[in-house]
């Protein structure tokens, strides 16, 4: 596939949707809780929001938090503040009046656009510490003291005529990467990196069109909710269902069936706890009831079950990939069309990766083109610029042309990749790799497992030795006997669990990501 055009020298990108959107004015935008936006509203609605930012006192390349629920509003204060110059900064609506106190002090932000239900944590950051805020805009028509309506700021102001004179490698937005350990890094990324990854990605490996009603259960916030829900379908003229509340599988099931907003979704982006968690429910829609065409997963590995079993219920693949918020969007996927369960897939036309070893140099192949278990590397036009304030942390992680994921990846013989663990949770048991990875998949195999994790745990020897750690599906029973025994079975002896620990529910992040490292400071502490 050819590369799409670059961005000329001057480039908005907010302004390069809003012209895509003038051949189609009344076509629907977004549909949120609470009503819809056509794509016309949208533009004009963003371009008096850029104007109210402006007033306020808000200069070119400072930044605005961005502190709100998915609805109508959140594309109308991002798409407004990159059409004024200004840098909006998404932050996870999950997290506590200390994080937000940190991400105002880190960005420097001299305004807020927040939803009414999260204002008294901004209020309670503001409080707690120093911040630069000139101005805090609250979604809707109501305000408290000291504070702006929404509403009131865009009717006052006239759209504002024309964008700032941006750069495609001008500074655009913030995402804040979530570590797993430590303060979360401020990731800038440029005007031109959502760009890139819809005209790479959304578009020619995901096939979105303008008939389709795309519903994200990951957040705007997030780098994979904002492609799924911003970037790729505003690109093409799609349908957005947005939902405020958290992705439960029945807040999920009621969209599918159409039950808000009078659509069903034709596209679906989800993460493998919420396939796990959705196969696993009672309300499962049944295939007559759904509208959906393509699935999509993203945010860790999905297990090759899960994505099976998925695809047997609604005749509908799951598209699984990995992205991270430093590549802005996925960058290796399998491929409608050629989906091949237990992979990640293959590189997106236009990156390019690599496998790096200890020593740092890239792992040769194998006769039949499959390599070892190496560290992956990703070259493409969608890196972010840097982290904010952190230069070691930059250069640790942008070398050059290259972003190193932090993850590790083996080389299979038909150039897919299949991912091995994060760098960080690789176990070496006697001496060999161990992908926790790979034995979770095993174990969620078995019919009355829901989740497992596994990391490595050091016996009273000091020898390493892996431990699992179990969510049985509700009513379902299995022994710690049963499950090792499961795993000898399918896997080579020696990667079995040499521990299991059967839990209520696991560690995870707002993406449902499982946060092992929490799970090994559990141990750590004797719990």
């Amino acid at each position: 596939m050819p590369m799409p055009p670059a961005p000329g020298p001057r480039f908005n990108f907010a302004q390069h949707l809003f012209e895509r959107h003038q051949a189609y004015p009344q076509r629907l935008a977004y549909i949120d809780d609470q009503g819809s936006l056509r794509y016309d509203a949208l533009a004009d609605r963003s371009r008096r929001l850029a104007a109210a930012l402006l007033a306020a006192g808000v200069r070119r390349e400072e930044r605005v938090l961005l502190l709100m629920l998915d609805c109508n509003d959140w594309p109308v204060c991002f798409l407004g503040a990159l059409y004024a110059g200004v840098v909006p900064v998404a932050v996870n609506t999950l997290l506590s009046a200390d994080d937000y106190t940190f991400m105002l002090a880190h960005s420097r932000a001299q305004a807020a656009l927040v939803s009414p239900a999260l204002l008294p944590a901004l209020q309670a950051a503001m409080a707690a510490g120093p911040h630069e805020l000139r101005a805090v805009f609250v979604a809707g028509a109501e305000a408290p003291e000291g504070t702006q309506a929404l509403e009131a700021a865009l009717a006052a102001q006239a759209p504002l005529d024309q964008p700032a004179s941006t750069g495609p490698d001008d500074p655009g937005f913030w995402l804040y990467s979530s570590g797993s350990t430590g303060r979360p890094k401020g990731t800038l990324h440029s005007h031109a990196n959502p760009y890139w990854t819809a005209e790479l990605y959304g578009g020619p490996v995901l096939g979105l069109r303008p008939d389709d009603i795309c519903f994200s259960a990951a957040k705007l916030f997030f780098a994979y909710g904002l492609g799924n829900a911003l970037s790729f379908p505003l690109s093409v003229g799609a349908t957005t269902l947005l939902m405020a509340e958290r992705p439960t599988p029945d807040a999920v099931f009621k969209r599918w069936r159409g039950q808000v907003g009078g659509v069903s979704p034709t596209v679906f982006f989800g993460a493998p706890t919420g396939y796990a968690g959705m196969l696993a429910s009672p309300a499962l829609p049944a295939r007559a009831d759904v509208a959906l065409r393509l699935a999509s997963s993203a945010g860790e590995a999905l297990p090759a079950d899960v994505g099976k079993r998925f695809t047997a219920h609604y005749g509908v693949e799951i598209i699984d990939g990995i992205g991270s918020t430093e590549m802005l969007h996925i960058f290796l996927s399998n491929v409608p069309g050629r989906v091949r369960y237990g992979t990640t897939g293959w590189p997106v036309p236009g990156y390019q990766v690599e496998l790096r070893g200890d020593d740092g140099l890239p792992l040769p192949l194998n006769e039949d083109g499959s390599s070892d278990t190496g560290d992956l590397f990703i070259q493409g036009p969608s890196a972010a610029l840097m982290y904010w304030g952190s230069r070691d942390k930059t250069l640790d992680t942008f070398q050059g042309r290259w972003t190193r994921s932090g993850d590790k990846y083996q080389r299979n013989a038909d150039g897919s990749y299949t991912y091995s663990g994060r760098s960080d949770d690789m176990l070496k048991v006697s001496g060999i790799y161990v992908s926790p990875f790979e034995v979770e998949a095993t174990l969620v195999q078995h019919p009355s497992v829901l989740e497992a994790a596994v990391i490595g745990v050091v016996d009273e020897q000091g020898l390493t030795k892996s431990k699992a750690f179990v969510v049985l599906k509700p009513g379902a029973k299995a022994s710690d006997a049963e499950l090792k025994a499961f795993v000898k079975d399918r896997l080579a002896p020696y990667k079995y669990p040499r521990q299991i620990e059967f839990l209520d529910e696991l560690p995870k992040t707002a993406t449902g990501k499982i946060q092992r490292f929490r799970l090994r400071e559990r141990e750590a502490a004797g719990r």
